[in-house]
């Protein structure tokens, strides 16, 4: 017999019925929307919930983390408080003291928003550490510190690129010393971390992740592990990608959805490792790195699209996505427009970008995987991209109208443990870019980082991500404020903020407004996440 669970007294985001208050949700599908007394006449057995006038909406998708170093970071030495060099230090010393003998990860470390405006020396990080092996990548992800204890445990660094005898290592050397630290971790020690990244993420209302791992960024068996840990139910899903060139058999055996994400075309800005045209403005001395060329992508893309498999590649710089460009170009030549424009390639990131680029890449079906959470950390006039790139190519960066206006789909994310899973945040930064005219709308911005996420992954049967009769029961309940109807601007027509137009309200997204809190979150009508009043008295 089917079970059907029937929420009442809500406000339900839904398409189909936008002023619904209610919602019945059978062998976890949605199977009706309406009114509370419609729906009580309908399914007089169903279990009910009150939703007691909460707000229900397509639950969350983030498009682009890394569970297990997100899960570290609540687990080990969270820098993305420190204010300056001195409290860093701190920091450091306090959390060895507190785990001695235990290698020390840590993460979130920003030297551009402190007074010294440098990081500490090895020397300095061998001095607070007591020799004990230490890896704190910077909030970036794309330099770490690190001790002489670690070092010693990856001795091919001091041979690579982007070594440094005393300040953060970049490029390689970076990804030795990070596989070093990676091995020196436990599989327990993997497992909690993903298992609490996964659980903060269901308390946020995310119900399903896109995992970006890599051989130079967290390892088939962490991989594997953590689509395992989603399986097992409970948790929200988790949708994997490896970025590796050319490695076909290898993403089909690790369970991967395609050989894409973090498979580098260039760095990161705060690094200095994104690939420039011209130089940085604060260090005219380089202009970035490019790991891979147009002929490399072309190649990667081409047998992506032969072997029915997503490619990707993380870009960021305005070289690295000329290079691009021109491998999608090369691309096509190959296998033409529409088979390449079918697999629906995946851009992360995506930041410094030109119209007639996003033209082109919107011609190739591309997906962009957003992180608007980077442009309310570092963007606009004064803070780390105008410092690092000077004014105004420093406030030129993540275009998402630019990008939507060309017919590029968003989908939204974090990047965890670079910018926090916090979605409504996202969907806030994305409305309102620091710069003018690059902000989307909020209708458009929520749809990306919900159903713009699972197309993304491939999921595209138009109700995926929507709360409409036939859909997944894949929702969030929220407790929030009131709800608005909200164009992006004056030029919008009337008609479509009219509450008349069916238009489903969203809660208010203005710069100061209070976020929505999470009350439940649901997969495909499982609950994995549901608030417990008494941790409120606990705050």
């Amino acid at each position: 017999m089917p079970e059907t669970t029937l929420l009442l007294g809500g406000r339900i985001h839904s398409p189909a019925d936008a002023a619904a208050t209610a919602m019945a949700v059978t062998d976890g599908v949605v199977s009706w929307l309406g009114a509370d007394e419609v729906g009580r006449a309908l399914h007089p057995d169903a279990e009910v919930i009150d939703l007691e006038g909460a707000f229900v909406a397509p639950a969350f998708v983030d498009a682009h983390v890394h569970a297990t170093s997100t899960g570290l970071l609540l687990r080990g030495l969270d820098l993305t408080g420190c204010a300056s060099l001195t409290e860093f230090l701190h920091a450091l010393r306090d959390h060895v003291a507190e785990y001695p003998g235990a290698l020390v990860w840590g993460h979130g470390w920003d030297e551009t928003w402190w007074p010294e405006r440098r990081p500490p020396t090895r020397e300095e990080i061998d001095t607070a550490s007591g020799g004990a092996p230490v890896y704190l990548s910077r909030i970036d992800v794309h330099s770490a510190l690190v001790s002489n204890a670690l070092v010693n445990l990856a001795p091919l660094a001091r041979s690579a690129e982007g070594w440094s005898d005393e300040g953060p290592l970049t490029r390689v050397a970076h990804h030795h010393v990070r596989r070093a630290a990676r091995d020196a971790l436990g599989s327990g020690q993997r497992k909690e971390a993903q298992l609490a990244f996964l659980q903060q993420a269901a308390a946020r209302g995310v119900a399903c992740v896109h995992e970006c791992a890599g051989p130079d960024i967290s390892g088939a068996d962490d991989l594997v592990e953590l689509l395992a840990l989603s399986e097992q139910g409970g948790v929200p899903e988790v949708v994997g990608y490896w970025g590796e060139l050319g490695a076909v058999e290898r993403a089909r055996a690790l369970g991967a959805r395609g050989l894409a994400g973090d498979l580098f075309v260039d760095g990161a800005v705060g690094s200095r490792t994104a690939a420039l045209r011209e130089a940085y403005t604060d260090d005219p001395s380089t202009a970035g790195v490019l790991y891979l060329d147009a002929d490399a992508v072309a190649e990667h893309l081409v047998t992506c699209t032969r072997s029915g498999l997503q490619a990707g590649f993380h870009v960021i710089g305005d070289a690295g996505v000329a290079e691009v460009c021109a491998g999608f170009r090369k691309a096509a030549e190959t296998v033409g427009v529409p088979e390449l424009a079918s697999m629906r390639h995946r851009l992360e990131h995506l930041e410094m970008i030109d119209e007639g680029q996003a033209a082109e890449l919107g011609s190739f079906g591309v997906v962009a995987s957003v992180q608007p959470g980077f442009d309310a950390s570092w963007g606009g006039t004064g803070d780390m991209y105008a410092r690092r790139l000077g004014l105004p190519r420093g406030a030129q960066l993540n275009p998402f109208s630019r990008l939507a206006a060309n017919g590029v789909l968003l989908a939204l994310g974090s990047d965890a443990p670079v910018t926090p899973v916090d979605p409504w945040r996202s969907v806030q930064a994305a409305v309102n870019h620091r710069t003018d005219g690059f902000g989307i709308s909020p209708r458009a911005a929520f749809t990306a980082h919900t159903r713009g996420g699972w197309r993304a992954a491939g999921v595209d049967d138009g109700v995926t991500g929507t709360l409409v009769p036939g859909a997944p029961a894949t929702y969030a309940v929220w407790d929030a404020g009131e709800l608005v109807v909200a164009g992006t601007d004056s030029r919008v027509q009337r008609w479509s903020t009219d509450p008349r137009s069916g238009v489903p309200p969203l809660p208010d997204l203005s710069p100061e407004a209070p976020m929505p809190r999470c009350l439940r979150t649901v997969l495909r009508g499982k609950t994995i996440f549901k608030h417990n009043p008494e941790d409120d008295e606990l705050v």
